[in-house]
């Protein structure tokens, strides 16, 4: 049994899918989850990361766990999964523990207890998902506009079915006890190509519009912490040479190229419709 956190987000539901497509056995673990969230066969279990002792039922069975970044308390989850028998631990990190390492602390600290809870271990730090643009949905559904800042700047986003399709290897694979990937996009690509790419997709114009930093602090601060809007204008506006640099491990581990931002917003484009 593979145990999957997060299993209702764009990573998780991804890796659920391929991994019962690949005949596994899977538990599919959220806060708020049912049976009919998932494909027919899966487990379903709601629990909460921020309270390790909920996920005892998820647990029984596990041979495996994907574990997200949530919660305070990393050791107390990784005791759980090691009491229920899981061998191989898989955490879905982020490119900012090495890149930002003060502002990435509390995934710097989930690593580091991953490292030491028992298990074989695997780190996948993952840059920024191409899954973000999702937030332009609604407007370019609504008025075919989409606004960012930092129009020009160019990250390696990765296509989150390519994150989770690292993860399935790594989880049903050997080889990569202690190893950490970092997993990017094949090419940056900045908001206004990224915008660019969901009009092509829907052979519609979309209107790309600048916004301020004052702007977009104001946007996000509505759903973000203040210090989580600061470092993600931060890695926007000003990222680091390897925040920008696109990374091989996608290509290595898959046997393929990475997934192409053109391509997710073409397999995407119900949503901006």
């Amino acid at each position: 049994m593979i145990v999957v956190t997060g299993a209702t987000g764009n990573v998780g539901r991804a890796l659920v899918a391929g991994l019962t497509e690949a005949g596994e056995a899977v538990t599919a673990v959220a806060r708020r989850i049912g049976k009919e969230d998932m494909p027919p066969g899966v487990r379903a279990v709601a629990a909460d990361l921020a309270e390790p002792q909920s996920l005892a039922p998820a647990l029984e069975g596990a041979k495996a766990l994907f574990l997200l970044v949530a919660g305070e308390d990393p050791a107390g989850i990784l005791r759980r999964a090691t009491a229920a028998g899981a061998a191989k631990v898989v955490l879905l990190s982020s490119q900012g523990v090495a890149a930002r390492p003060e502002m990435y602390a509390h995934a710097a600290r989930f690593e580091a207890a991953v490292a030491e809870s028992g298990p074989t271990f695997t780190v996948l730090r993952s840059g920024g998902l191409a899954s973000n643009a999702l937030a332009w949905a609604e407007p370019v559904r609504r008025h075919r506009t989409a606004a960012a800042p930092f129009a020009d700047v160019a990250l390696p986003f990765v296509d989150p079915d390519d994150v989770a399709a690292v993860a399935a290897a790594v989880l049903r694979g050997d080889g990569h006890d202690g190893a950490t990937y970092t997993l990017t996009g094949p090419e940056p690509t900045t908001p206004r190509q990224r915008a660019a790419a969901i009009a092509a997709a829907l052979g519609e114009p979309v209107t790309f519009v600048e916004q301020s930093r004052e702007e977009a602090r104001a946007q996000m601060i509505q759903f973000m912490p203040p210090a989580a809007v600061e470092g993600t204008l931060a890695v926007l506006g000003a990222p680091t040479p390897q925040e920008q640099a696109v990374g091989t491990d996608v290509e290595r581990l898959l046997g393929r190229p990475a997934t192409p931002f053109s391509a997710w917003a073409a397999r995407n484009v119900a949503a901006f419709r």
